[in-house]
């Protein structure tokens, strides 16, 4: 099975999220939901993490979370290992609490930071189950928004110094926007290759590591070729035929798509496009 595509820096931002084994529940009540903090806590204090938001729902799991150290599948691996592991001593269960690994996509701060605080802690609303986030006690919004005070693992202040300084002000269009979210389209129309949030000058810094992960063949092909151009553009200049031929290689070779994608995007038989490739080889 193709493994998840692990990006980390120092610096980086990821909205992480783990699922139930056989989508089961990995929250049965109250309790398991506090521990489960009281273990992101621990970890991201032991492994130097900023969490920027989190919504626990009965299934999974959202984080937003920055590592300064680029050690993120170090910290995931301490939070699920040791939430498991109290799950099921509780419970009276063995085996896997959480199916396979978690997943991560690395998010452009500027861009699209902001818009998934808010849409991580609108999971509840639209899932049904309150109708408004401050009515649900198990994501970040009541202590981002001003309503309970802040648990000690929670950083609110990049969020809120995006609405101005004066807190209290901050608070209030805090919530509006939040509010206003429900309304808005999902950031995920955006999402690059499966595993990338971000606009073009952000894809560009993180070519070199894309690049270097691209001779991976364990790693899906979508994310290994995240960071390719548009098939179109590929092929843009291919009016003559040892041009158009040239481009095939490169279509095929360098950036990852398939012969049957480009037989449709130039108008060739498969067979075709097949045949350049051996002759170009």
């Amino acid at each position: 099975m193709a493994r998840p595509l692990r990006i980390e820096f120092p610096g980086a931002i990821y909205h992480v999220t783990s699922r139930g084994n056989a989508q089961s529940s990995i929250f049965l009540d109250d309790i398991d939901r506090t521990t489960f903090l009281s273990v992101l806590g621990m970890t991201l204090r032991r492994f130097n993490v900023i969490c920027h938001g989190y919504c626990l729902m009965t299934n999974h799991f959202h984080l937003l979370l920055e590592t300064p150290d680029a050690n993120l599948s170090k910290a995931m691996r301490q939070l699920n290992g040791v939430y498991t592991q109290a799950f099921n001593r509780r419970h009276g269960r063995v085996g896997h609490v959480l199916q396979g690994r978690f997943k991560a996509i690395v998010v452009d701060r500027e861009a699209y930071l902001l818009e998934l605080c808010r849409y991580i802690v609108l999971n509840p609303v639209r899932a049904g189950i309150v109708k408004e986030p401050g009515k649900y006690f198990w994501s970040s919004y009541r202590a981002t928004a001003g309503f309970i005070k802040k648990p000690d693992f929670l950083a609110v202040d990049w969020i809120l110094e995006q609405f101005g300084a004066d807190r209290t002000r901050a608070r209030k269009d805090c919530r509006l926007f939040v509010q206003a979210g429900l309304d808005s389209k999902s950031p995920w129309q955006d999402l690059k290759g499966q595993c990338l949030l971000g606009d073009d000058a952000f894809l560009e810094k993180l070519f070199p590591i894309l690049k270097d992960r691209s001779a991976f063949r364990e790693i899906p092909r979508a994310q290994r070729f995240a960071d390719r151009p548009a098939l179109e553009d590929v092929l843009a200049d291919s009016g003559g035929r040892a041009t158009r031929d040239a481009a095939t290689l490169k279509a095929c070779n360098e950036f990852g798509y398939s012969q049957a994608e480009v037989a449709a995007a130039t108008g060739l038989h498969y067979s075709s496009v097949s045949k350049i490739l051996r002759k170009m080889r």
